[in-house]
């Protein structure tokens, strides 16, 4: 990839003003600048004086560096990994290591709009999006969406949900490339089961802030009786099954004796669902949110832990301590607790763990 010779002046005037609800004139009786250098401040016309940007700083309560940042174009960001296909769209977010280029994915929040794009070896920014207002997190909760919806309403900044599997978003956190990481391979005894399965794939301090236990089991076209169902029944269903390493397909394996060959693999939760509806399969290991959204039937296997898991080193960004408040917050808990098979009752606990 080429770069500019000279690094960008990118500037964030434009969203610390709308932030705070003020207008352009607004801004400029409360920093002695005219409204029209407001304007081509924001727009990128302008570069700002010494004292103006000073000025500016002071009338948002920030720092300088807060509002106006230099960037080096693509050297000054890395890819989180290859995109798939140029030209590429990308999100932006500020990692341990610097600022990270995603490409663009299906996820569970629909279509988000792109930062950029990335086209004959030239990065494109299309977007005023602070990559320090945004938070990534990797996770195959079906009801992320709520998550991310409230920790907008609430704090202002944006979260990138990424479906991955417990072991893909630990593999993410590992690397830095991601801020949270979904897991539930915990059912409600022991409680320690995601705790252990955090310290083996990190290796490092890191805190586990507790979502929600959610019940897990058995989704079907059929009214599912599973305890009597036997060994020779099992081998009849068409089971669809998530990929190796899923929670849910450690779930199958274990309640099938590892004796059964799935038909289907699905990549998500929902993604079972939508199999036994199109008649791909028959059975499948699920939650009971996305069966009851598909009018399944369902039969439950456990109630299992779903936690994030949280580096230690990022437990004191902004963005991580707004998490942590959304989470803990009574309009989300109301708002999970009303969904099926969930349970809210520990919701907002936070463990640190070596």
């Amino acid at each position: 990839m080429s770069t500019t010779e000279e690094p960008t002046l990118r500037n964030y005037v434009r969203r610390f003003r709308d932030d705070r609800g003020w207008s352009q004139q607004e801004l400029a009786d409360r920093t002695g600048l005219s409204r029209t250098g407001i304007g081509a401040i924001e727009s990128g016309r302008l570069v700002p004086s010494t004292s103006a940007a000073l000025a500016l700083a002071a009338a948002f309560g920030c720092k300088v560096e807060d509002v106006f940042v230099l960037e080096a174009d693509v050297d000054s960001s890395r890819w989180a990994w290859p995109p798939a296909t140029v030209p590429s769209r990308f999100w932006t977010a500020q990692g341990l290591s610097g600022k990270l280029l995603y490409p663009v994915e299906p996820n569970p929040l629909g279509l988000v709009a792109h930062d950029g794009i990335f086209q004959e070896d030239r990065l494109e920014l299309h977007t005023e999006q602070d990559p320090r207002s945004t938070i990534v997190v990797a996770s195959c909760d079906p009801a992320v969406g709520l998550l991310a919806d409230e920790y907008q309403r609430q704090t202002g900044y944006r979260m990138l949900c990424l479906g991955r599997s417990s072991r893909e978003a630990l593999d993410l956190l590992r690397d830095d490339v991601v801020h949270a990481a979904g897991i539930h391979v915990a059912d409600h005894t022991p409680l320690d089961d995601n705790a252990h399965y955090g310290q083996h794939a990190l290796n490092r301090p890191f805190y586990l802030l507790h979502v929600a236990e959610w019940l897990e089991g058995l989704s079907s076209s059929e009214t599912v009786t599973a305890g009597a169902m036997s060994p020779a029944q099992l081998k009849r269903k068409r089971w669809v099954a998530r990929e190796e390493g899923a929670a849910a397909r450690k779930l199958f394996d274990e309640y099938t004796d590892s004796k059964v060959r799935p038909v289907f693999t699905a990549y998500d939760h929902r993604g079972v669902a939508a199999a036994i509806k199109r008649g791909i399969a028959d059975i499948g290991v699920s939650l009971k949110l996305v069966s009851d959204e598909s009018g399944l039937g369902f039969y439950t296997l456990r109630e299992a832990m779903y936690d994030l898991c949280i580096d230690a080193r990022l437990v004191e960004d902004p963005r991580m301590q707004a998490l942590i408040k959304v989470v803990q917050s009574t309009q989300y808990s109301r708002a999970l607790r009303e969904l099926p098979g969930y349970n809210t009752q520990n919701t907002g606990l936070l463990r640190s763990l070596p």
